[in-house]
């Protein structure tokens, strides 16, 4: 495991508006307010079609990531996020998991990482800018799974 303390920035409040393309619109927001790193604690309402990462095939191994997509239709939503920056593509690479439920059946759930969304009706979001230390996800491990690092900090010197 690895630990940091965070020194937060400033917080917003985003409503999106039907029809609204969630993951493009969350980073055009954030390039337009240059915030390279953030945390979503929550978000909830609804979407219109939504692309998670998940199959209906067996999965020939389950300790290799999965990067294949399902689409649902008409779920209501609630999830939350990390924002760090790529070195690899040097952009923004929001980390976005959700809880859905489809309202066509009697709201049965998934549960997965979001790959895109389309809004429908509404999605409230909270984002909480990290000022410090600089949160990276470079691609690690035997997989090249983007993952969350943090830069080296300097020590702080009691007064």
């Amino acid at each position: 495991m690895r630990h940091t303390e965070l020194t937060m920035g400033r917080s917003f409040a985003l409503a999106f508006d039907d029809g609204d393309n969630f993951v493009d619109e969350l980073i055009g927001f954030c390039a337009e307010m240059d915030i390279r790193q953030a945390i979503i604690p929550m978000f909830l309402g609804g979407f219109r079609r939504v692309g998670l990462v998940g199959t209906d095939k067996p999965l020939e191994d389950p300790e290799k990531p999965l990067w294949e997509e399902t689409v649902l239709h008409t779920v209501e939503a609630v999830g939350a996020a990390t924002l760090a920056w790529s070195p690899e593509t040097d952009s923004l690479a929001p980390h976005i998991h959700v809880a859905v439920g489809r309202k066509d059946l009697s709201a049965s759930g998934s549960v997965s990482h979001l790959k895109w969304a389309e809004v429908q009706f509404i999605q409230e979001l909270f984002l909480q800018e990290v000022a410090s230390p600089e949160l990276l996800r470079p691609e690690c491990g035997p997989y090249g799974v983007p993952t969350l690092s943090f830069a080296p900090t300097a020590p702080v010197t009691p007064t």
